[in-house]
């Protein structure tokens, strides 16, 4: 057989092949745009040059604390620059960040602690109550970095704890080498960060990243974005959450400016979009509500147009007119944990600007096409795994294939496997295919309410509820009904100043929606809500349950 000619001698090398990692872009700012504002956190300002050479140096530290490869570092860090210097530093020491939840619970604390083997554990005093009970729980003792945030003035306080560590977290930076030579990844399929999934059902699963999908997200971030060179990033995202939808990573790509954020509140925020020229800033609908509903002494002008990435279920239509008034302009995006955030954009037609309004929140409720990172997403029969047809009605479960779906569950082979059974990732998700190969979300599987054999989607219930003009957050979820099997129950929490009775509500659907796919029972309350702004649907279901 003769031999290719395009495989002969062309073999790989240092020269014409490095692995792929997301820690090259903070160097190549650092030395493009060295005196660039980096980040802000209060009274703090840190250039680049500063930036990278602290995360050199907290990766000296941890390699002089005997940290290799594999090895993991836990945080529990609101987004703070300590937590920029964490998705940095830690895997430059060839280590992997594990990024904690603020909100969880010790008991939870301490199976993740367990469950990731952390060697170095690093807390933010804000949290030091919870993780001492979580210590005391767990059977691992890493070494413990107390974080004592001096960067936020006394008009902003925030309860600082006890200190449990034995090291103070600046110390134990510069005690590192500013000009540690350190190494990238010896593969990019090698692990970078942990993230363990919301666990509502069981213990959470721990998602593994690795380098070359941190790396595509970073591009594909800043395509989906609009960003161009030097954007200003309001972090309203938690960095806890998929690693800040690889946020932490992408703004060196463009030598952004990163706006930390302890709290997410209303005035904090507008101070920022006006003080520091915002122009992009991620969260779930909770954050626009947040904005919208913001008092006229929190609220502040600012002439830029900025652009807000939302995921999760997708903006009433009142809530997109609002956010348009107010200066932002809303990309639609969609993915889970698995998937390092969002994968799925609902990339914008300027051609549907000449629609009517009604054609056009139709096209803006879809949850789009690929990120361009993403090779594959279909929507197909789990059971066949055949494609359904493209009509945008018949229903499927949304599957990923990619560069930025996880390596897998850390020691789960099991879930690992029938995760990615077929050769396709599955979500779990349910939806359609546009004929234009644009998806749109119907409902999670677990949340689909069969009554008297026919499916309800409570995501279009949920959209039926928005409409009306004192709804401000509402979760459908299915109710045990004796003769139906199951109907839908709706939860809603009304906006400041609005009231509304049980048969006002379902009047309004009823004008909307078929009569079957409207709520027997309504309850108005407060709706709970992960740290990241997601409804807890868990919860709901189990209220139903008993109502």
């Amino acid at each position: 057989m003769t031999a290719n000619p395009y495989e002969t001698g062309l073999d790989r090398n240092p020269a014409n092949y490095q692995p792929l990692t997301p820690l090259s872009n903070l160097s190549r700012a650092a030395h493009v745009y060295p005196d660039h504002l980096a980040v802000v956190h209060g009274a703090l300002r840190m250039d680049y040059r500063t930036f990278y050479t602290r995360s050199k140096q907290l990766a000296s530290s941890l390699a002089a604390r005997g940290i290799k490869k594999g090895d993991t570092i836990s945080v529990m860090l609101s987004n703070t620059p300590a937590m920029l210097e964490a998705h940095h530093g830690i895997p430059m020491a060839g280590a992997v960040l594990h990024s904690f939840n603020t909100r969880l619970d010790a008991a939870v604390i301490a199976f993740q602690l367990d469950h990731a083997e952390t060697k170095i554990l690093i807390v933010d005093r804000e949290f030091s109550a919870v993780m001492a009970q979580a210590l005391e729980l767990a059977d691992v003792s890493p070494l413990v970095i107390d974080y004592d945030d001096p960067n936020y003035g006394a008009d902003a306080p925030f309860p600082k704890g006890e200190r449990i560590g034995s090291e103070d977290y600046e110390a134990f930076l510069q005690a590192g080498d500013p000009d540690y030579d350190w190494a990238g990844p010896d593969d990019e399929w090698d692990s970078i960060s942990l993230n363990y999934t919301s666990g509502t059902t069981g213990n959470p699963k721990g998602v593994v990243y690795h380098h070359r999908g941190a790396a595509l997200m970073g591009y594909s971030n800043v395509i989906a974005s609009g960003m161009q060179k030097h954007p200003v990033y309001l972090w309203t995202l938690p960095m806890f959450h998929c690693n800040g939808w690889c946020f932490p990573w992408t703004l060196g790509v463009v030598a952004g400016t990163h706006i930390c954020l302890r709290w997410v509140r209303a005035e904090a925020m507008y101070d920022a979009l006006a003080d520091h020229g915002v122009t992009h800033l991620c969260g779930a609908p909770i954050v626009m509500s947040t904005l919208l509903n913001a008092s006229d002494s929190e609220k502040r002008s600012f002439d830029q147009t900025v652009s807000f990435n939302t995921a999760a279920a997708p903006p009433p239509e009142t809530v997109l007119a609002g956010m348009a008034d107010a200066g932002f302009e809303v990309v639609h995006l969609y993915g889970l944990t698995e998937t390092y955030g969002p994968a799925v954009v609902n990339e914008w037609n300027r051609d549907w600007d000449r629609l009517d309004p009604h054609n056009r929140i139709a096209l803006k409720a879809r949850q789009g096409v690929r990120y361009n990172a993403l090779e594959g997403l279909s929507i197909r029969d789990p059971e066949t795994m055949e494609p359904v047809p493209d009509d945008g009605e018949t229903i499927g479960e949304v599957m990923f294939r990619g560069n930025i779906v996880m390596k897998g569950y850390l020691k789960n082979l099991e879930a690992s496997s029938e995760a990615f059974a077929g050769g396709w990732f599955h979500s779990g998700d349910l939806g359609v295919m546009h004929p234009d190969g644009y998806i749109q979300l119907k409902d999670r599987s677990k949340d689909i309410i069969i009554s008297g054999g026919e499916n309800i989607s409570s995501i279009e219930v949920e959209d039926a509820l928005y409409r009306h003009p004192g709804v401000q957050t509402a979760a459908v979820v299915a109710r045990p009904d004796d003769k139906w099997g199951e109907t839908p129950c709706a939860f809603i929490e009304l906006k400041p100043g609005h009231t509304a009775t049980h048969e006002e509500i379902i009047d309004h659907c009823r004008a909307l929606l078929a009569h079957f796919k409207c709520p027997r029972h309504v309850v108005f309350q407060e709706v709970p809500k992960t740290s990241t702004g997601k409804i807890q649907k868990f919860v709901l279901r189990e209220q139903a349950k008993i109502l």
